[in-house]
């Protein structure tokens, strides 16, 4: 099956590439990050910088210029078309407790600017510590706890404006 894919590089260029062009390809592996590519007669060291599979995107170096490639395949496409990103599921507003425990520490104060995986709070439950992190960027409307507080299951903790 020639599976198509759309790759964006830099923002700014589209390509679309199937898998049996890939499969065409003549690289050759030099180190688990590193590889050699000869494309129409002309030689390629490509370097993985960084990568990450679940959402995608890489970071290349290719004979020393470095490229940030976003990935998508047919099915990432629908999604996508039909309004279901991963980002629009990241829109939480409040954190609840995973499981009942007692609050050790608040990391955040009311009207605090966080970041995307900031440590919000500790939560101590089984005799482990837990600590909670914002699922994406906002400020802090209320703080529902305080350190030392017992909470049940699904309590509300925090808010996010």
């Amino acid at each position: 099956m020639n599976q198509s894919y759309k790759v964006n590089v830099n923002k700014a260029f589209d390509f679309d590439i199937t898998s049996e062009e890939v499969s065409k390809l003549d690289a050759i592996t030099v180190s688990s990050s590193e590889y050699h590519v000869l494309q129409e007669n002309k030689s390629y060291k490509c370097d993985i910088i960084s990568s990450d599979f679940n959402t995608k995107t890489y970071q290349v170096k290719v004979n020393n210029n470095t490229y940030n490639i976003d990935v998508f395949n047919d099915l990432d496409l629908l999604i996508k078309d039909m309004g279901f990103e991963v980002g629009a599921s990241k829109m939480v507003n409040d954190i609840k407790a995973p499981m009942p425990g007692l609050i050790l520490d608040i990391h955040v104060k009311v009207g605090q600017e966080v970041k995307e995986d900031d440590v919000l709070l500790i939560l101590e439950a089984m005799k482990m510590e837990n600590a909670l992190t914002a699922p994406r960027d906002g400020i802090i409307k209320s703080i529902s706890v305080s350190k030392s507080d017992t909470v049940d299951k699904n309590q509300l903790l925090i808010e996010f404006e």
